[in-house]
């Protein structure tokens, strides 16, 4: 994207726009870019030139107590072209710090980076790299800077930033930040900045109750997750400081960002108006693109439906206190619920804000109870979970990434909030959490990608199959997934809606990422083992029987499926195949062309297999969809 300002004019400057392409989502190292995009918009050119205000979007988030102003546009103007005048970008940044010490601050380690810092202001560099140095130590590090270096650093901007809130005097007179502010670099070049509150990493003492996360694993999780296929509305719970909304501004036409927090809207908004150029923000209607609600959960869209939602929910799973009231409530983590009822809560919801064939996708973890015969070992981990999603209606695809003991859950999440540094606290909190358990009999807790559709008419009607897939892969994966989850589902919705004979009469090819693996004794005529391995998506095995191995070996997309199983038929001597004996056999007895057939479906849904013509029409599905997009955008 490409953007000019017009000259100013007082508290109301004109600004001129000119919009070309699309900015992406966020990614490992708080990196913007596009995340698994199987298609990308048209690049739309339109020239606006308005006049800068914001008056009407949200205004009670402009001006909160103890988060950043965004009640004067001509001012986020000024921080904006200060923070890109001394080249705080990622690239720059990253650069300055070094692989190690940027390595360090993404496991939340700032003394590599402090260090790093003091070479640089010490050394010979140049006047620039020392006010980017004192820059990124003050926000990213919180290292104080003192009235000369502060004069030095924002310039004629001093004042702006201390009244938006992003700076401060301590009690010494130094500067101080109040947020942490980091850029993100799209794909392209287009520089992005998130103002969040500043974690137990770079402040002293518990984190406040009303804490708003900036970018952390989690976030990023999802963000790696999330289907960007182009839709018009879409649904962001739990917003936080708005990073998952600036990822849906990507494909949405519209987003809808809900937190329970008055802090986190303000964020958000002060996030979205200081970026508009880069989010193709109407700084002059941002409600054309965006909504700001506050409320619990799905209660502030009620009664809407949406094409997507994505959700990172408070789901930490936190003792209860008698009386407690919710200024005692960490938010941003502990939606004060027992257990995991905000994770249940939120399954069993969800489609109820869906269109037909609507997604939502979000972050969770669920408690694993222990097995009734052997209290020492665990009921499975998605006994639960399939409940919840029966009483939802819903299709699904769970995988389960993680699991925790109690203990290492407890502390986990008490090193998280810093509760950790009392040490008698620390105690009566940690006992609180195991006894908390123990109450609901729980073995361990699981964490992972929680994946809802609501189903269609024909799923509804009973005409298809739902998709129902719980997995467990706690194996690295290839990140971003969202592109392979979104071509598996399509994959899955394909193959659902053909029956055997539609199936004999399709042409497979292996993936290009699958290779194959033969292990046998040594000296042995024959492999005792074969396995196939994807080398991305969910990276997956599979170990194959000699006929879905002979049936993977002549999948190169010339023959058909019936091709293929006739001839293994021939090769492998097979009775001749009878459709009502096969079905009077039932499963019990399989015909091995039936056990063959539910083995390919298998490699196919795994993603080993793909359809020959699937790229070329999914690519042209996705065109049509961009070109839709980017004529209503310019209309």
């Amino acid at each position: 994207m490409l953007y000019s300002v017009c000259d100013g004019v007082g508290a109301l400057a004109q600004m001129t726009v000119l919009v070309s392409g699309w900015v992406g989502a966020v990614s490992l190292r708080c990196r913007l870019y596009a995340v698994g995009a199987p298609v990308q918009m048209r690049r739309v050119r339109r020239m606006v030139c308005m006049t800068i205000s914001a008056p009407d979007f949200a205004p009670e988030y402009a001006a909160v107590a103890d988060a950043p102003r965004s009640d004067d546009y001509a001012r986020l103007v000024r921080l904006r072209e200060r923070l890109t005048a001394l080249n705080y970008t990622y690239d720059a940044v990253q650069e300055l710090l070094g692989a190690n010490a940027a390595d360090a601050m993404a496991r939340d380690q700032v003394v590599p980076g402090i260090w790093r810092v003091e070479q640089i202001l010490r050394g010979e560099y140049s006047a620039e790299q020392k006010n980017l140095a004192r820059l990124l130590a003050f926000f990213l590090l919180a290292r104080p800077l003192t009235e000369v270096e502060a004069a030095e650093v924002f310039g004629e901007t001093l004042q702006d930033f201390a009244e938006a809130s992003l700076i401060e005097r301590d009690a010494a007179g130094r500067w101080t930040a109040s947020v942490d502010l980091r850029p993100h670099a799209a794909d392209d070049g287009t520089e992005i900045y998130v103002a969040a509150d500043l974690g137990a990493h770079q402040r002293p003492g518990v984190l406040r109750k009303d804490h708003v996360l900036g970018i952390g694993h989690a976030s990023l999780t999802l963000a790696q997750i999330t289907e960007r296929t182009p839709v018009e509305r879409a649904l962001d719970v739990g917003t936080g400081c708005g990073i998952q909304t600036f990822h849906l501004l990507a494909h949405a036409r519209h987003v809808t960002a809900t937190d329970i927090s008055e802090r986190a809207l303000a964020f958000t908004r002060f996030n979205l108006l200081l970026n508009a150029p880069a989010l193709d923000i109407d700084p002059q209607n941002p409600q054309d693109r965006v909504s700001l609600r506050e409320g619990s959960l799905l209660d502030p869209v009620a009664g809407e439906r949406f094409d997507l939602v994505v959700s990172n929910p408070p789901f930490v799973i936190t003792p209860r206190v008698a009386g407690e009231s919710a200024e005692e409530q960490f938010t941003y983590r502990d939606g004060g619920l027992p257990g995991d009822e905000i994770v249940s809560t939120m399954v069993r919801r969800l489609p109820s804000v869906l269109v037909p064939g609507g997604r939502a996708q979000m972050l969770g973890n669920w408690e694993i109870i222990r097995d009734s015969e052997d209290p020492s070992q665990p009921r499975s981990w998605d006994e639960r979970v399939r409940a919840w999603v029966e009483d939802a209606d819903a299709e699904a695809w769970i995988i389960q990434r993680e699991t925790l003991s109690p203990e290492s859950y407890a502390e986990t999440w008490l090193k998280d909030a810093s509760e950790n540094r009392d040490r008698k606290h620390y105690e009566q909190t940690y006992l609180a959490y195991l006894n908390d358990f123990e109450s609901r009999n729980v073995h361990s807790i699981g964490f992972g990608m929680i994946w809802l559709r609501r189903p269609n008419e024909d799923t509804t009607a009973g005409l298809t199959a739902p998709l129902l897939r719980f997995e467990e892969i706690t194996y690295p994966i290839q990140q971003p997934i969202a592109r392979a989850l979104t071509e598996s589902v399509r994959r899955y919705d394909r193959l659902a809606a053909m029956d055997d004979e539609a199936l004999l009469a399709a042409h497979l090819e292996v993936a290009e990422d699958v290779t194959e693996e033969r292990h046998g004794r040594p000296g042995a005529e024959h492999p005792s083992v074969i396995l196939l391995r994807a080398g991305s998506g969910l990276c997956r095995t599979q170990l194959l029987s000699t006929e879905t191995a002979g049936f993977t070996s002549a999948s190169d997309g010339e023959l058909a499926v019936g091709q293929i199983v006739a001839a293994l038929a021939m090769l492998l001597s097979w009775p001749e195949y009878d459709e009502a004996a096969a079905a009077s056999r039932g499963t019990q007895e399989q015909h091995p062309r039936d056990t063959l057939l539910h083995a390919v479906r298998e490699l196919v849904l795994k993603s080993f297999l793909h359809f020959s013509d699937e790229h070329t029409g999914a690519a042209s599905a996705g065109e049509n969809a961009a070109e839709v997009y980017a004529a209503e955008a310019q209309g």
